[in-house]
């Protein structure tokens, strides 16, 4: 017992009785404590780990937002006038679209220098090499790039080239 238990003992204002009930209140409302500080940590990893989520979520919302404005600005910047009358007719989304351009774009168009990247419900002539780099971030952007064609543009090149083993000099006047 403490001093204060005899104390009291002492002095008839209390019996043993109800010390000994006290001491057995106090442990009880000890462990209760301990009881409701672990569910009070609980709750709080549990928040901390749904707020971590929450954070993740909006990470995400935030690198995707950033990411549509680069290719926003990338279609912006690198767009080629499109001035034509030719129509060129290419697929988007299983529905045949067109573009008017002149002769030249629709050759490059063909060869794959260029290609069409849709923002919206507009459609842009882009070069190939910021076609690329909005591919990289998101395919759905690029709508036509024809990067077969160039590829086998070269092959063919190569084997019909009937002077590719003659050497041109460097020194040659006309």
């Amino acid at each position: 017992m403490s001093s204060l238990q005899d104390q009291l003992l002492k002095a008839g204002l209390t019996t043993q009785k109800k010390a000994k009930k006290a001491a057995k209140g106090s442990k009880k409302s000890r462990t209760l404590k301990k009881e409701v500080k672990a569910a009070t940590e609980q709750t709080k990893s549990e928040q901390q780990a749904k707020s971590e989520q929450a954070n993740l979520v909006l990470k995400k919302e935030a690198e995707q937002k950033a990411i549509a404005a680069q290719i926003k600005q990338l279609i912006e910047n690198n767009q080629i006038e499109q001035k034509g009358e030719i129509k060129y007719n290419f697929e988007h989304n299983g529905v045949i679209k067109s573009i008017l351009v002149n002769d030249k774009l629709q050759n490059q168009l063909v060869k794959g220098y260029i290609g069409i990247a849709v923002l919206g419900e507009t459609y842009y002539v882009i070069p190939a090499t910021a076609a690329e780099k909005i591919s990289q971030r998101d395919e759905g952007y690029i709508v036509l790039l024809n990067t077969l064609a160039k590829s086998d543009e070269q092959v063919d090149d190569v084997e019909e080239d009937p002077y590719k083993d003659f050497v041109i000099p460097d020194d040659l006047m006309w």
